[in-house]
């Protein structure tokens, strides 16, 4: 499927992390003072962020948090546990600071965009920005969630918000989501991409009961025979127009842009992973600027990881969305630079370092 010409960005290459920064960084570890791999993936992550930002020290303090906020037409199918009016509710405690991830933000000195995509909302809210082009997807169920146009629209959304929250200069960037029925989106859109049954990667969301999980599934699986998406693993965009999410586009669209801009992703949990993995089928060099950050306990998140070969950093048992998982594994990010960059080598601490004995 090809993307009109004003939106030929989302296929422009990423720049590679840089090798000697990564050479640099392995070999810095190796004379630290401590035992070498002793650190673990903390040791990873610094070598990372050094290859990501070019830099012999590493750093994440400043991050900066952007939210997408969506509405789908499919809660019209009794899919989720709340309805729909939630997303709009929630906009305001994001927006007055009420919502977990606001209190994350504060916690973590860390800025919080809200970036409405495409909810229910019928005017603009304080605290919200305001970059849609329709409330809510249709219904997947009956018809195609959105066009051609209203994707690119959604992904250049993101590209826009990742473009205002980097501005002021970023070491990394966390997104997050709000939406009811995105998690049963981001399900249909992973099944289509990877090319499996939603009954294999269908979860409770925001607390359905069994039934409730089968319901939905049943309605995910009938909606990706609707629109020829069952079976083989399906283009990605192909996937976004037939049953995914204004929020999950711009999602794909901001990890994109933040790669191009050569700004590390701290990627949340089950609907940004299923943005993470459309992202990297749209464009592949995106794929070595995403960081995972926990493991959800929704239940096909582990499906997607493995899709995408990602060992995530934390496995809290966290399920809320928001952003609040990658927020939660930022601290990490931090102490690994701290000590990638703080800790004494043997040779500046007088200690016989391995082999020297």
């Amino acid at each position: 499927m090809q993307l009109g010409t004003d939106y030929a960005w989302i296929r422009v290459e990423c720049p590679r992390p840089s090798a000697s920064h990564h050479a640099a960084a392995e070999q810095r570890q190796k004379v630290l003072t401590k035992p070498p791999g002793s650190l673990g993936i903390l040791e990873t992550l610094a070598v990372r962020l050094a290859a990501m930002q070019g830099r012999d020290r590493p750093r994440a303090d400043v991050a900066r948090i952007v939210l997408f906020a969506g509405d789908h037409g499919v809660t019209a199918q009794g899919i989720s546990a709340y309805p729909s009016a939630v997303t709009v509710e929630m906009l305001r405690n994001f927006a007055r600071g009420g919502a977990a991830i606001a209190v994350l933000a504060r916690e973590l000195n860390a800025s919080l965009d809200v970036v409405d995509v495409g909810t229910l909302a019928p005017s603009e809210m304080e605290g919200v920005v305001a970059d849609k082009t329709r409330r809510g997807t249709r219904d997947f169920a009956i018809e195609p969630a959105m066009t051609q146009g209203e994707l690119d629209a959604a992904l250049a959304a993101g590209r826009r918000a990742v473009a205002r929250a980097i501005a002021p200069g970023a070491d990394v960037v966390i997104l997050g989501e709000m939406g009811i029925g995105n998690t049963t989106s981001a399900a249909a859109v992973a099944a289509a991409v990877i090319g499996v049954r939603a009954s294999d990667i269908v979860g409770a969301g925001t607390g359905l009961d069994a039934e409730g999980v089968n319901h939905k599934a049943r309605v995910i699986e009938a909606a990706l025979a609707l629109h020829d998406l069952d079976g083989a693993p399906v283009d990605a965009m192909q996937a976004l127009i037939a049953v995914g999410g204004f929020e999950i586009a711009a999602l794909a669209g901001a990890m994109i842009a933040s790669a191009q801009a050569g700004v590390p992703v701290l990627v949340d949990g089950f609907i940004v992973t299923a943005a993470a993995l459309a992202a990297v089928r749209i464009n592949p060099s995106c794929a070595p600027w995403l960081i995972y950050s926990h493991r959800s306990m929704e239940r096909g998140h582990r499906l997607l990881l493995d899709a995408l070969e990602a060992e995530p950093i934390l496995d809290l048992k966290l399920r809320l969305g928001e952003g609040s998982g990658a927020a939660v594994a930022l601290p990490l990010l931090r102490l690994a630079c701290a000590l990638h960059s703080g800790m004494a080598t043997f040779d500046e601490a007088q200690i016989s370092g391995p082999g020297e004995l």
